[in-house]
């Protein structure tokens, strides 16, 4: 920079680089001038018109503004307009599946699409805490995603499921039922064995014996599969309700699955409840159907 000023009368600032390139001291122009003090006059009137100003009197208030608007309001302004815009669009839809049973709803591709499209996020909402994203089932609850059933997976079962809630039931065979600590043993392994292909193994046979005595196969039938889907687990397949652990099957065939005494569950039975949802959705009727559509198409759905 230039330690001199060749140009004195110029209206520079004095400061100069490489000889001749220097810095003017020019007023803005007046457009600019305007649009300056014009932001002032729009803070004063924003400050006005907006919530703003936080008063001092502890309270963490604030001016609400002559416009007397929230950020709220204008959250559920827009959210009418939206959810205006969706009935207008989907009221035909809408209105199909309110009339339609869920077995007519599969056979409808379009609408079963829409079905599935629309639930996702009320599965969120309503079901992915117990059962996870995409129906793969939290640990201790049940995997929708798979065609392993304890109630039946056709689509009408599914429907009366979400409707009414179920409510899991075994006996403690241990703490109230008629098998001893060495039974229960050999039951477990009996259990186990099935479910590996090997009910027949003779190292098993013990099992075997307790297994009927018990009265196990009244629920889960002569070889380890339920006749019916009443809420009794499969016990020939691999897939296990809550875990596959040997000592966690010797606890429920001990303490059983949701076992009351005198009206309190006793320690150690595992609590297996769905709610209904009947009372709990809005909009049931209509939910209801699109939930039971979609968890049919998580890939179980029978």
């Amino acid at each position: 920079m230039a330690h001199h000023n060749p140009w004195p009368d110029e209206g520079n600032t004095g400061h100069i680089w490489d000889e001749d390139i220097r810095e003017l001291d020019n007023p803005p122009p007046l457009w600019w001038m305007l649009s300056f003090y014009a932001g002032f006059i729009m803070i004063v009137f924003y400050a006005l018109y907006y919530p703003t100003i936080p008063l001092t009197n502890g309270t963490g208030q604030f001016t609400k503004g002559l416009a007397d608007w929230t950020q709220i309001n204008e959250y559920n302004d827009d959210y009418k307009v939206l959810k205006d815009w969706r009935v207008a669009k989907f009221a035909d839809k809408e209105e199909k599946l309110a009339s339609m049973s869920v077995s007519d709803i599969l056979k409808d591709e379009e609408l079963k699409s829409y079905a599935v499209a629309t639930s996702k996020m009320l599965f969120g909402d309503y079901c992915a805490a117990c059962h996870a994203v995409g129906g793969a089932g939290n640990p201790g609850f049940p995997v929708l995603a798979d065609d392993d059933w304890l109630w039946g997976g056709n689509i009408n079962q599914i429907d009366a499921s979400i409707t009414n809630g179920r409510i899991g039931n075994m006996p403690a065979k241990g703490m109230m039922g008629n098998l001893t600590d060495e039974d229960i043993d050999h039951v477990t392994d009996y259990v186990i064995a099935l479910s590996e292909g090997k009910g027949s193994d003779p190292s098993v046979a013990a099992g075997k014996a307790v297994y009927a005595k018990g009265m196990c196969l009244a629920c889960h039938g002569p070889a380890g599969k339920p006749l019916a889907p009443a809420g009794a687990a499969n016990l020939t397949d691999q897939v296990w309700r809550f875990s596959s652990d040997r000592d966690a099957i010797k606890r429920v065939i001990t303490y059983g699955v949701n076992v009351k005494k005198n009206g309190e569950y006793i320690p150690n039975t595992h609590r297996a409840v769905m709610p209904a949802f009947k009372d709990r959705l809005p909009n049931a009727d209509v939910n209801i159907k699109r939930l039971a559509v979609y968890v049919y198409s998580l890939g179980g759905g029978q």
